[in-house]
């Protein structure tokens, strides 16, 4: 069986690849280039320049400096004596990434460009693209620490075995043809063996950094949006202090807002058309639930499951509806700030349910 294995130049995918040979599969490797001409990402290059580079996070996906990505890719291509293509995206991850991220920001939500970019670019135009190419392949298969396990011909996704590096969450929107087609090696191992494995075989990028956000540089260099002053305001609507535009802020976002106050004030609310930033002591930011839209889930009747508002926190318990198209969830315990425009994943143990895309709370 031929498998093409996305290769992101990190310690993760070049083991998935070198595990994957080891199972006998004829492994192809491929990455991702999606740093384009022109347009914004000439833009993007502007500011990053006028930047001081300690300032930069350059463990990032995108980046101007990814060339440096795609070497220690084909490096590792070359140690395993395998195919190597780079396939450029960057067309598709200015549409369907980037321009994405700037709408939902700029209405006052708060996107997950990861979970995003898994459904529709790495697992949808990647694939495209790379069989536009001429690249021949039965499956696919990914550095992710997450499952893939089939019963009676249905395919389940499941966390990884290691929680703390389990993303799973960022994975809930694949379709069963996605999943029917795709391989995830590292899913039964922790981080530790897998720097352990590359170690052992000599691959230099076995202590890599991981990467730690989508962009590599300031979200306002995304938004380009110029200062515009607004308030910032308690729950009752008193003025308690300025700012220089209600992006520039996230939900739960508690250092840096720029208040004085007897007790840490958290944001709850971001009002584009006012252009007010609306902050709450701790007591008074607690959620009890959301309601999703955009779900993967066919939900019938009222269900009790684990739900997942964050990549980095555990699931919590809480009951799931239907919501017409939607899905209502009620969680048994308070929640921090919950943000819109994020994913909330459904769980059952260690299967994900599906999930979507939180468009209120309560």
């Amino acid at each position: 069986m031929r498998v093409l294995i996305g290769m992101s130049g990190g310690v993760d995918s070049s083991v998935a690849a070198l595990l994957l040979k080891e199972q006998g599969f004829e492994v192809v490797g491929a990455i991702m280039s999606l740093w384009g001409q022109g347009g914004v990402f000439d833009i993007l290059k502007e500011k990053l320049d006028s930047q001081e580079q300690k300032t930069l996070t350059h463990c990032a996906c995108l980046s101007p400096d990814k060339q440096k990505d795609i070497e220690q890719a084909r490096k590792v291509a070359e140690k395993l004596g395998i195919e190597f293509h780079v396939i450029d995206c960057s067309k598709e991850y200015e549409q369907i990434v980037i321009n994405y991220f700037k709408e939902e920001y700029m209405q006052g939500r708060t996107p997950n460009p990861c979970v995003r970019c898994n459904q529709y670019v790495k697992f949808g135009a990647f694939w495209e693209l790379a069989e536009k190419s001429g690249i021949k392949f039965d499956k696919f298969a990914t550095g992710h620490y997450a499952k893939i396990e089939e019963e009676n011909g249905k395919f389940f996704l499941r966390r990884g075995v290691n929680p703390k590096k389990d993303q799973s969450y960022f994975l809930y929107g694949l379709t069963q043809e996605q999943l029917s087609k795709t391989l995830m090696p590292l899913g039964s191992y922790t981080k530790e063996e897998i720097r352990d494995i590359a170690r052992k075989n000599g691959f230099e990028v076995a202590d890599k950094a991981d990467s730690q956000d989508f962009y590599v540089g300031d979200y306002n260099d995304i938004l380009n949006q110029e200062p515009k002053e607004g308030n910032i305001v308690d729950i009752n609507g008193k003025v308690l202090g300025k700012h220089q535009g209600f992006w520039n802020y996230t939900i739960g976002q508690r250092k840096g807002i720029g208040v004085a106050a007897e007790a840490p004030l958290y944001v709850v609310e971001l009002r584009k058309d006012t252009n007010e930033v609306v902050v709450a002591f701790k007591e008074d930011s607690l959620n009890k639930g959301l309601i999703a839209t955009n779900v993967s889930l066919k939900l019938e009747k009222e269900l009790a499951c684990t739900v997942k508002i964050r990549s980095a926190q555990e699931p919590k318990p809480a009951t799931i509806k239907p919501w017409g198209e939607k899905i209502a969830v009620e969680f048994d315990e308070l929640q921090s700030p919950i943000a819109t425009g994020q994913s909330a994943v459904f769980y059952d143990d260690e299967t994900v349910l599906g999930g979507g895309i939180i468009e209120s709370v309560f």
